[in-house]
């Protein structure tokens, strides 16, 4: 995950934002957490590399919330985001403290709290770093959704493992999943017939735009729009 695309437009992070409320461990994670606590579906949104504090993101929470989900941003980075200013810590080096894969073990807890609150169905959506995670939660079948937006790095075989219903969507200018890559994991989805699915490209958009977009730019915004219209239907389909 050392491409520059990856780290585009950081955020200004905000420890305060969100509708939401912020609690310091739910499956022994501080975490963000919208939605009603009577709700029986779950949704974990798992961050890119610049984590929980995104307000983007949280505005993202905010609205699955509002569709009846109870939704949980955990803090998979420990407060610690990459921080592209650093140059003693660049990416290749950051991200050996933060590997995928950590996030996909401490992601077990969070599914555990869940269902201890009475979720009977659970779905997860990652941008970037964190849809390397969801995939890894989709090929262990902990989750009964999946939604992944501008992956990270995963490849073919990751796919042919997936055994909950996914979702992946991703951008035209895009060096981690190029729109060749995103076509491959249709055909190897589409043969796997166990396994419902939806690929979509946006065009004109790159690695990192659900997520990071300006504000200022119309475009962005609404294909921003348009990839969580996208997630949340995928979650109604398949959760609800």
């Amino acid at each position: 995950m050392a491409s520059s695309q990856c780290c585009d437009n950081p955020p200004a992070l905000n420890p305060a934002g969100g509708e939401g409320k912020v609690v310091d461990s739910f499956g022994g994670l501080k975490a963000y957490l919208a939605g009603s606590d009577e709700s029986k579906a779950a949704a974990i949104l798992i961050s890119d590399v610049y984590g929980f504090e995104s307000p983007n993101l949280r505005k993202i929470a905010d609205k699955v919330a509002l569709s009846g989900y109870f939704v949980v941003v955990p803090d998979f980075l420990h407060g610690d985001p990459y921080k592209p200013e650093n140059a003693e810590r660049p990416l290749p080096v950051w991200i050996k403290s933060h590997a995928p894969k950590n996030g996909f073990e401490e992601a077990k807890p969070v599914i555990a709290a869940l269902k201890e609150k009475g979720m009977s169905s659970i779905g997860a959506a990652g941008y970037c770093w964190g849809g390397v995670v969801v995939v890894e939660l989709a090929k262990a079948h902990e989750i009964q959704a999946a939604v992944v937006l501008h992956p990270g790095p995963i490849t073919v075989e990751d796919i042919k493992e997936v055994k909950c219903p996914i979702s992946i969507l991703g951008a035209e200018i895009d060096h981690f999943s190029p729109p060749e890559l995103m076509k491959q994991f249709e055909q190897v989805l589409s043969a796997n017939s166990g396994v419902a699915h939806f690929v979509k490209i946006f065009p004109g958009v790159a690695h990192g735009w659900s997520v990071r977009y300006k504000h200022d730019d119309v475009a962005a915004v609404k294909s921003a729009e348009e990839a969580l219209q996208d997630t949340i239907e995928w979650f109604n389909t398949n959760l609800k």
